[in-house]
């Protein structure tokens, strides 16, 4: 491949709905480009995106994946991204170095939840959109409901391209919107054709709807379609390029991936209409360690810089990093400073990809994407720059995980691999979270759904040979008391030469502070002084495990109010034991209870799932505190929650809203549980 200039540079990301065929219609890119000599499918599990193992076990993509290649004079860099939610990190990191998407539409579904979310990642970076309608050779897929559809989710931006004509319900050519011509297939391409009068009130309407949007572009266009005036070729051209760009005209093209119909026409709309690096807005630059903007311009005579989206561990291999150059030029054996770290990081050699085929470059262009093996200290969401400029860049935020599970090793000693494998996986996946928490002494996996952990999971197998099971993690209880009572505790042994002696008095009653208040009223010295500290740390001890099922006690007050000592038989651990058992006595008759942990919980959801959302919240023993709605047809329900209520919560609002739902829970406060709750928890804890 010879090199390309920044203004020659297309990249585009593929984002859809799971299932919709992205990653076949990058084959068939691949093909068309001449880089594959076969076209693969991925049932056949043989395409070129999609080459990891578990992607090839499962039929999903699950990587972003990266392919360039050449077309009319321009390099394309192609980024295919997962549809399906669970691995929407990976969707974050490839549309955050992309200058155009691709959003893919199944002609026989239409509009569907995967097609609004990737609508809305383009609509908030401001990234060019077109959209392809796949599946155009089934012959039950009507094009104008599809674009109706189109128009009534996401407005008057929507404007076809192209036509499908059919004959026999089969697709035998197109009619070309902005050139006025019907042409049908031929053998090699197509030729003119008369356009079937059937199809007239169609072709009328499609040519009404892109004037309209051609208008949109410009005062003087707009007056021009008032007075009546047709906009001629070149008009239309430069406002549609327009139009683009600032995203206020969303071409729609139609095609089959696996049938290879429609896909040139769409890489020549990607060559021809989407914005080239340097002309696009790119990632927000700041001075590093502060906020302060600073322009960086997507040129090849500016200090380089690099933005690091993606990172492959491969254990064999080893690390690979996917980049773009933000600006300057990169060639091999160039050292730049990592920000997050400030440790300069060697760049050896450089590549283009091609799946997981790297091949060799010299020289990368300002905007253009490549790859990087063997990066010491650098991770996805990293900035590399020129030590004489500094630069970084807007760091990758993901969604907060949805579904957390207990990781129980299989074999005994495994724990280290366990903890090694996950902290290697999450080098690719910075979208889970892992910890150990000490309270439940449990391993957790925090991952966006079931099948995002399963996948992590099964990594962790094939990879690093670590086997677990998974489990509900532990809900972490609390204890505490209603009432004042005053107990003794008295340790006495005798077992020949000096015994253990220790006695004492105590108050307990409801405190304020989140443990253990310890205080003192000892008159007389019934016990000394310097066996307080040891009371206090057997007090201390003793509140780790409550008196009903073991868990923790807080708001407890405990007053050292009298006791006795022997000048010989008394030491610091006999007093440790006597408030051992001072604890154990009290707590018994101070009306213990259990608490339990409630959470706030946030939730998104369009408004027509509000009735299912506050009837589920009910269920799940929760309290609505307030409906706010937020636009664009969406209500943002505010409620508390118990947090034992909340495991598979993501699931559940999943199959509610159809996936249109989203939510945050976080932790507020205990209170006490309820009679039927405490019970039950309270048995398993005797089990």
């Amino acid at each position: 491949m010879k090199d390309y200039t920044t203004g020659s540079i297309r990249n585009i990301a593929l984002v859809a709905h799971g299932g919709t065929g992205k990653t076949n219609l990058a084959e068939a890119m691949l093909y068309n480009a001449k880089l594959i000599d076969r076209q693969g499918k991925v049932l056949d599990g043989n395409t070129v995106m999609d080459f990891d193992q578990e992607e090839v076990k499962r039929k999903i993509s699950i990587n972003t994946a990266l392919a360039s290649f050449e077309w009319n004079d321009c390099k394309i860099n192609i980024i295919d991204t997962p549809g399906y939610f669970d691995f929407v990190g990976e969707m974050i990191e490839g549309t955050s170095v992309a200058d155009g998407v691709i959003i893919m539409v199944s002609g026989k579904s239409g509009v569907q939840v995967g097609t609004e979310k990737a609508w809305k990642v383009a609509e908030k970076n401001n990234i060019p959109k077109i959209i392809f309608v796949n599946e155009i050779d089934e012959e039950d897929v009507d094009f104008t409901a599809v674009v109706n559809s189109l128009k009534e989710t996401f407005g008057k931006s929507i404007a076809p391209l192209y036509i499908p004509i059919r004959d026999n319900g089969k697709v035998v050519g197109f009619y070309d919107v902005i050139h006025a011509e019907a042409r049908k297939y031929v053998t090699g391409g197509n030729e003119p054709m008369d356009l079937p009068a059937q199809y007239e009130s169609e072709v009328k309407e499609n040519t009404d709807m892109l004037s309209e949007a051609v208008a949109e572009t410009s005062d003087e266009l707009m007056e021009k379609y008032f007075n009546g005036e047709e906009f001629t070729k070149k008009e239309i051209l430069g406002a549609v390029r327009k139009g683009i760009d600032e995203c206020s005209i969303v071409p729609v093209l139609f095609g089959s991936a696996l049938k290879n119909i429609g896909i040139k026409a769409l890489v020549d709309a990607v060559a021809e209409y989407f914005p080239a690096p340097n002309e696009i807005k790119q990632r927000t630059a700041y001075k590093p360690g502060t906020e302060e903007v600073i322009e960086v311009k997507t040129e090849d005579g500016e200090p380089l810089s690099l933005f690091v989206f993606k990172t492959l561990v491969d254990p064999y291999v080893g690390k690979l990093s996917y980049f773009k150059v933000m600006s300057g030029t990169l060639t091999p054996d160039t050292t730049l400073k990592n920000i997050r770290k400030n440790e300069d990081e060697r760049i050896s050699r450089i590549f283009t990809m091609c799946g997981k085929k790297q091949i060799e470059v010299k020289k990368l262009s300002a905007g253009d994407i490549g790859a990087v093996n063997k990066l010491n200290i650098t991770k996805t969401g990293d900035t590399l720059s020129d030590s004489k400029c500094l630069v970084e860049f807007e760091k990758l935020v993901f969604p907060k995980p949805a579904l957390s599970l207990a990781i129980l090793p299989k074999e005994k000693g495994d724990e280290e691999k366990i903890s090694s494998g996950l902290s290697k996986l999450r080098h690719e996946d910075p979208s889970f979270n892992f910890y150990n928490n000490t309270e439940t002494h449990q391993l957790i996996i925090s991952g966006m759904g079931e099948q995002h952990i399963d996948v992590i999971i099964s990594k962790l197998k094939s990879r690093y040979g670590a086997e677990v099971t998974l489990a509900e993690p532990k809900v972490p209880y609390r204890e505490t008391i209603k009432k004042k009572v005053t107990a003794e505790g008295k340790h006495k042994k005798q077992s020949g030469g000096h015994g253990q002696y220790g006695h004492v008095k105590i108050e307990f009653e409801p405190g304020f502070n989140e443990g253990l208040e310890f205080a003192e009223q000892i008159f007389g010295g019934s016990v000394p002084k310097n066996y307080f500290p040891a009371v206090e740390k057997g007090l201390q001890e003793s509140i780790e495990h409550g008196v009903l099922a073991g868990y923790p006690v807080v708001n407890l007050k405990a007053t050292l109010l009298d006791g006795s000592y022997h000048p010989v038989d008394s030491s610091e651990m006999a007093f440790k034991m006597a408030a051992h058992i001072a604890y154990k006595n009290g707590l018994e008759q101070a009306n213990p209870v259990l608490l339990e942990p409630i959470g706030k919980l946030v939730v998104i959801v369009p408004d027509h799932y509000m009735g299912d959302i506050m009837g589920d919240v009910n269920k799940r023993r929760g309290r609505i505190l307030g409906m706010n709605p937020i636009g664009d047809g969406l209500q943002e329900v505010t409620a508390e929650v118990p947090m034992a209520e909340m495991h598979k919560y993501a699931i559940d609002l999943r199959s509610m809203t159809h996936a249109r739902g989203s939510f945050e829970f976080d932790f507020e406060r205990y209170e006490e549980a309820p009679n039927m709750v405490a019970e039950k928890i309270i048995a398993e804890s005797k089990k």
